[in-house]
């Protein structure tokens, strides 16, 4: 078969269109036995060892006349399908740093709790009875926090989830007015010591929320007994409907010091404080839970939000009989506020040693690196699971381990904090020096996206060129803002050598 050279840009492009079906046409199609889905999902995650594993057999595709992947990918009803072809030939001529890196043990303790890797399910709708926390923990999940337990069942709305799309993105952010578990006490505490009991390897987190003092040693008491590994005290819910309650909670310190406190009488397990983002010091109430004794930390929390307005009906969602509500906002795109809380708290002096179980946008294993190297010890996902599946820990699990392995790191503890030294404050940064943006004129496809954005957003650049549409740098004007690199389309601008500015005298 002859097919078209796909670049890193279009790669991206391309398989970020794949719908990521359930049981894959394209797979179970396959003349030669492959397994596309895997490879295209492995891209899709940023694993791109994975991908290139998966695609070793590739020259039977180059071979194959069939396009029986083509034909019957289920993208193309909607327009046109995946290249899937070209994808596996990309996928198959990616070099790695080191062919015979070996893959690192992603084994870490937590909270003196021993973890075969550090992806849990948070505590949420995905792990919210046995047979979805059993069949996480069957894929290769290390353990969950078991969706939040109290004494009551709450009244739910229909519907309560809704999404935010950007251009070409169907799912960037996501928007939940869910409650705690919708399952009775007995039922929760039954599906605890089932799962303990077939998965004594794996580690359970029984997330609670009392409310009153009693409530919470009780809840903490109960957990206990049931098989629980850790206890976490849910202090952060946005959408509780009750005073008193979630995040009402973890915005007050005198509250979370309380509660911690009744917890801790309920149990001589690690205890793990759920800090809410809805806050503009985290520190405070973390240091409060710590001193009244909370084991570690588990932040951030979904946000505060209204989606959207739809301006036809002037109604939010999720759209309930016309009406909604303040929700939880999580996704991808609270990452860098996750990242910006747990370094807080790290930085710290009083809360510099305590461990956190760190989420807020985990997607990739990129991702969970990121949280990694700010210092938390522990990963919790729920919002790309919700739009993934389960399956995204072959992804998690692999990248992490052949990413630790080409860096020449033994064990996932030494990439815990190693990023907190490089985050410093704004009066410590570099101002003497410029990086210039460099243009690579063979990749540059002459959108003049970076004119437009100098030009309008920036300080007047950048000149398009007449012979060949090509962006040009006017340095005289330029102040290495790299606003240009970050619009770039096609990955044609990068940071240049960095120089020392010059210094005029008045």
């Amino acid at each position: 078969m002859q097919v078209k050279d796909i670049n890193t840009i279009s790669a991206k492009i391309e398989s970020d269109s794949c719908l990521l079906c359930h049981d894959a046409p394209c797979t179970k199609n396959c003349p030669h036995g492959l397994d596309p889905a895997r490879i295209l999902r492995s891209l899709r995650f940023e694993n791109t060892s994975g991908a290139s594993a998966s695609a070793e057999n590739w020259e039977q595709c180059r071979l194959c006349e069939d396009e029986r992947c083509m034909k019957e990918c289920v993208k193309g009803r909607i327009d046109r399908p995946v290249r899937i072809p070209q994808l596996i030939e990309y996928a198959a001529n990616l070099k790695r740093k080191n062919s015979r890196t070996k893959k690192v043990d992603l084994h870490i303790t937590f909270c003196g709790v021993p973890c075969e890797n550090p992806f849990f399910l948070s505590s949420s709708i995905i792990a919210s009875n046995y047979d979805m926390v059993a069949r996480a923990f069957d894929m290769g999940w290390a353990g969950a926090a078991f969706k939040t337990i109290g004494t009551f069942v709450p009244e739910e709305v229909s519907p309560r989830f809704s999404g935010l799309r950007k251009e070409g993105n169907s799912f960037i952010g996501f928007k939940n007015v869910e409650q705690i578990s919708d399952h009775t006490l007995e039922d929760n505490l039954d599906f605890l010591r089932r799962l303990k009991n077939d998965y004594p390897g794996k580690v359970i987190i029984a997330s609670i929320l009392g409310q009153n003092d009693e409530e919470w040693t009780y809840l903490a008491k109960k957990m206990t007994e049931a098989g629980a590994d850790i206890i976490e005290c849910n202090f952060s819910c946005p959408h509780m409907s009750g005073e008193g309650l979630g995040s009402d909670v973890g915005q007050n310190p005198d509250l979370v010091a309380r509660y911690t406190a009744a917890t801790r009488r309920g149990t001589h397990l690690p205890v793990l404080a759920k800090m809410t983002p809805n806050i503009g010091n985290m520190e405070i109430p973390a240091l409060a839970a710590m001193k009244s004794g909370a084991t570690g930390i588990a932040a951030i929390n979904t946000i505060k939000s209204i989606m959207n307005v739809h301006l036809g009906s002037f109604v939010s969602e999720p759209e309930v009989d016309g009406k909604s509500c303040v929700g939880g906002y999580s996704g991808k795109t609270v990452k860098p506020i996750a990242l910006r809380f747990i370094h807080d708290m790290k930085k710290h002096p009083g809360l510099k040693d305590a461990p956190i179980s760190g989420m807020g946008g985990i997607e990739t294993w990129r991702d969970a690196a990121e949280f990694l190297a700010l210092g938390c010890g522990n990963l919790q996902v729920t919002t790309a699971v919700m739009q993934y599946g389960y399956r995204i820990i072959d992804d998690l699990i692999d990248g992490l381990s052949t990413y630790l392995g080409e860096n020449q790191f033994y064990s996932v503890e030494e990439i815990v904090g190693i990023a907190l030294s490089n985050i410093v404050p704004a009066d410590q940064m570099n101002r003497q020096s410029i990086s210039y943006p460099h243009f690579n004129k063979s990749r540059c496809i002459g959108c003049g996206r970076c004119y437009l954005s100098c030009l309008d957003g920036g300080h007047q650049a950048i000149v398009m060129k007449e012979s060949g549409n090509k962006p040009g740098l006017v340095p005289g004007n330029c102040v290495g803002c790299h606003l240009c690199l970050v619009v770039c389309p096609a990955g044609a601008i990068t940071a240049g050598k960095r120089i020392t500015a010059e210094k005029t005298s008045d």
